[in-house]
């Protein structure tokens, strides 16, 4: 590698080390599965094991959620074993990856190396993606696949966006609202002719169906899993099941503490506590520890505006890379509108993250292309970082006094 090239690498290698870092730092704490831990660990560890989903006897689980993303989570158990640190590694990976992968697409978009970086920044420091990449669940890998998918999207690789969409729906059904988008989008904007639709249709919904169908195997050629000899034949015991899985998620209605309505998550309404204790390791007479997911109040907040200012300029200019980003962010939010009587929580949002912060991106580039604005830029990061900073100990778990976590508690729905 050349000099120039390692001095133009340097920025993103420095903020990847970083996310890293922080990343794998301490994840074996807290002990135990916190949250829903309890559910996706356990079958990662299963799938590794049986190849399908058992419980602690070794009998058939009914799980709601398709294999691909536990089989992720496995792959830390299988390297590190079946703890803590295990069952949580893969997602610092993805996380840490996320960064990298919004730092390509906005090279791609709107090829400035400062544009980049800011993204990559923006991405580092925000709150959610850190908590989600410290815990065992599945969303950060749904968000990954999704960005990947926009990704190969935006460099015209249509075959492997759609392979992307294929993988992100064989982590959660919700990634399959893209698909109509992003056809639609691929058919304005590449100008495809009536012809040459079936192509378009194929790579949106033909891969990603066969890709789906494939992270199923583990129960296809398993006799073990749920439902498995419910009917004669294996594809009718597989649609048996499916129908099962879609009879949970339509009934999803019970009461949680921390649901959260579609409504509330952009203004950041009802975070989710993942974990919450009262140690007495603080120095204080009374500590508080908590691993809230909530994204960084003052990246969210103004990303709203960002968004809204985004579909202003889709509108009059019909630009591309405007298109791009609201597609991803129509297609990963406004669907949970039509299904506002599931039980929804606000961390399902960590799928919008991606395309609030290229949204504020999008901005930025208008105001470059105005004046060179970069140092208020610059002040707008830091601002960020420093917001980042302050609610550090409850995206990390840290032990703080009762007082301090208090003061972290902007609202009362927080609590």
């Amino acid at each position: 590698m050349s000099m120039d090239r390692l001095l133009r690498a340097w920025p993103i290698a420095a903020i990847l080390t970083f996310a890293l870092s922080i990343r794998l730092w301490r994840l074996s704490l807290p002990t135990g599965y916190i949250f829903d831990e309890v559910y996706y660990a356990k079958n990662a560890n299963s799938l590794l094991s049986s190849a399908v989903e058992l419980d602690a006897q070794g009998q058939a689980e009914f799980v709601v959620h398709p294999p691909f993303g536990k089989w992720l989570i496995a792959i830390g158990i299988r390297f590190f074993g079946n703890e803590e640190f295990g069952w949580r590694f893969a997602s610092a990976i993805f996380g840490t990856l996320s960064i990298l992968l919004i730092y390509l697409i906005v090279k791609k978009l709107f090829n400035s190396e400062f544009l980049s970086i800011t993204a990559a920044l923006l991405m580092a420091f925000d709150g959610l993606n850190l908590v989600m990449s410290r815990v065992a669940l599945l969303d950060i890998f749904l968000m990954f696949f999704i960005l990947l998918s926009i990704y190969f999207l935006i460099t015209n690789n249509l075959w492997l966006s759609g392979s992307a969409i294929g993988l992100a729906i064989s982590i959660k059904w919700s990634a399959a609202f893209l698909i109509p988008l992003v056809i639609l989008f691929v058919v304005i904007y590449n100008k495809v002719t009536f012809r040459n639709l079936y192509k378009v249709v194929s790579q949106f919904t033909l891969l990603p169906i066969s890709i789906y169908f494939a992270s199923w195997s583990g129960w296809i050629f398993s006799s073990q899993g749920w439902a498995r000899q419910s009917e004669s034949n294996v594809f009718a015991s597989l649609w048996n099941y499916h129908l099962q899985i879609l009879d949970f998620h339509q009934g999803l209605d019970d009461k949680h503490a921390y649901q959260a309505n579609p409504w509330s998550w952009l203004v950041l309404g009802r975070p989710t506590s993942f974990y919450y204790e009262s140690p007495s390791d603080c120095g204080a007479e009374k500590c508080a520890q908590e691993i809230l997911a909530i994204g960084t109040p003052l990246l969210w907040w103004i990303s709203i505006f960002a968004v809204a200012i985004t579909f202003g300029f889709l509108v009059t200019k019909l630009e591309r890379a405007a298109a791009i980003i609201l597609l991803g962010f129509a297609g990963t939010y406004l669907p949970w509108f039509f299904i506002q009587s599931r039980t929804t929580f606000y961390f399902y949002s960590i799928s919008i993250l991606p395309f609030l912060i290229l949204a504020l991106i999008y901005c930025f580039n208008q105001l470059l292309n105005i004046a060179n604005y970069k140092k208020y830029i610059i002040s707008f990061v830091i601002l960020v970082a420093i917001n980042f900073i302050y609610f550090l100990p409850i995206y990390l778990g840290i032990s703080i006094p009762y007082s301090q976590w208090l003061s972290r508690m902007w609202f009362e729905s927080w609590i």
